[in-house]
This record gives C-alpha cells, sequence and structure tokens, in this order.
C-alpha cells in the first residue's frame, strides 16, 4: 500500500542574525503578507506552510501549482522528510524518491562507473541492487569509455545523461518531482522522454512541483493549489487552474 498523509502540516524558519524589534522586520513582515511572523522569545520566523491537510493514494497524480514563494518546494521536500514539520505532521507508506537535484551526491573526482554506485547508495539501494542496475544504466547513457573517466572531464551534457539514467532506473513507490526532468541533446531527448514517461506510469503516488500547466495537465489528476504557504484548494486539476487563474487576473488588476 502506498500513501501520504498530510496532517495540519505547517513549516516555519526562524530568521536568524536580525533584531528582535526592527522597522525592518516591520517593513518584511508587510512586503510578505503576514509570512514573516514575530517570536515573542527570539527570532522571527518565515511561516513557510500554514496548516497543509491532504491525502494522497496509489493512483494519485498530484500537480503542485501557484505562484512563486507559495510552498511547493517546501512541501516536496517536508514529504521526503527532509524539512521537519514545526506542527503537524507527514506520514508516508511505501518507498519515498525525491528527485529535486540530479546531480545531487555526483562526486566529480570519480568515475562514471563509480558514480553510478554512489549515487545508488544516496538514492537508498543495496550494493546488490546497485550491481544489478549498473549495466542498463551504463548502456543508456551511451557514454561508452568515458564512464571509465573521472566526471570532471565530462561536459554538462554528458553528465546530465548520467544523472538522469541513474535517477530513473529506480522504482519508487511515491514520486517526488521539482520540475519535469528531460536530458541530453535532440538526438538523446526522445530517448530520455520515453523513459521519463516509463519512470513515472510505473510509480504509484506522483507529486509533480511544476509551472508548466501542459505538464500538470498531462500527467496529474489532482491539484494542489498552494499560495503564501497556504493550501487555497485540493481537488480537479481544471478546478484547481480556474481558481488560480482567478487569482492571478485580481494580482494584475
Amino acid at each position: 500500500m502506498s500513501v501520504v498523509l498530510l496532517d495540519q502540516l505547517s513549516i516555519e524558519f526562524p530568521i536568524l542574525h536580525t533584531g528582535h524589534r526592527s522597522f525592518k522586520k516591520t517593513m518584511l513582515a508587510r512586503a510578505t503578507g503576514g509570512m514573516i511572523l514575530q517570536d515573542a522569545k527570539a527570532a522571527p520566523v518565515v511561516r513557510a506552510l500554514s496548516d497543509i491537510s491532504g491525502a494522497m493514494q496509489a493512483g494519485d497524480r498530484v500537480g503542485l501549482i501557484g505562484p512563486n514563494g507559495a510552498g511547493k518546494t517546501t512541501l516536496l521536500r517536508a514529504i521526503a522528510e527532509i524539512y521537519e514539520p514545526t506542527r503537524g505532521s507527514v506520514y508516508t507508506e511505501g518507498r519515498v524518491m525525491a528527485l529535486l537535484d540530479l546531480s545531487l551526491g555526483m562526486n566529480h573526482d570519480i568515475s562514471g562507473h563509480e558514480n553510478i554506485r554512489l549515487r545508488g547508495r544516496y538514492l537508498g539501494l543495496s550494493a546488490r541492487e546497485i550491481e544489478a542496475l549498473a549495466p542498463e544504466i551504463a548502456a543508456f547513457t551511451e557514454l561508452g569509455e568515458y564512464l571509465d573517466m573521472p566526471t570532471r572531464t565530462y561536459s554538462s551534457g554528458m553528465l546530465l545523461r548520467l544523472a538522469f539514467a541513474i535517477a530513473t532506473s529506480i522504482r519508487p513507490d511515491i514520486l517526488l518531482l521539482d520540475e519535469w526532468m528531460l536530458a541530453g541533446d535532440a538526438t538523446f531527448v526522445s530517448k530520455a522522454r520515453a523513459r521519463m514517461e516509463r519512470f513515472v506510469e510505473q510509480t504509484k503516488i506522483l507529486v509533480l512541483a511544476s509551472h508548466s500547466e501542459a505538464i500538470i495537465r498531462q500527467w496529474c489528476n489532482k491539484a494542489m493549489f498552494l499560495k503564501g504557504g497556504e493550501l487555497v484548494g485540493y481537488g480537479d486539476v481544471e478546478e484547481m487552474f480556474g481558481l488560480y487563474g482567478e487569482y492571478m487576473a485580481t494580482e494584475a488588476a
């Protein structure tokens, strides 16, 4: 069984090295619509998420939509247990994989083959699982003998191919994506697109933060509309885009 449960999830970050009472802090609070709060005991805090509740189960493909600073990436990191809730809770059941930075965990002083093992361990694979996947990863990259060389000798495109191949070789139950991923030049991108589609289709729950309406509409059957760290709505994709459109029109007026 795969599930994600958010129960009144709130996350706040303290602002360190600032005066407890200051004109600057007051103006910041006004400029951010109250997202910067005052802690009576110590420093002010940034309210990144406030009382977010919702449930996701197998078959759900949830798009996170909203303006910059809405809390989309923060929510992904909370589900991945990178951020600890200030209040409330996050419960997940199933293997969670967060693809927030493809190159995270790569060491540019070691070879491509060694990075496959290193990145695999970072993503939670056992040594046996990595060895079983390594030949397929190597073949997909089409990097050949370059895999024996330190990755600092790679072009940015070659490095992206390697990171993409490693990340999409795993089969998580819950996949967290910060923007849709593609890799490589024009001759490689169609191959990468097909691999990415298979990768997503095999996951049980997808949570995708993206500014692309087309991507959300193509891949998601639900959407969460976030604004200023608060949940405006959670439900049908078209309904949530309707709410988002109304908000953007109001902001532009």
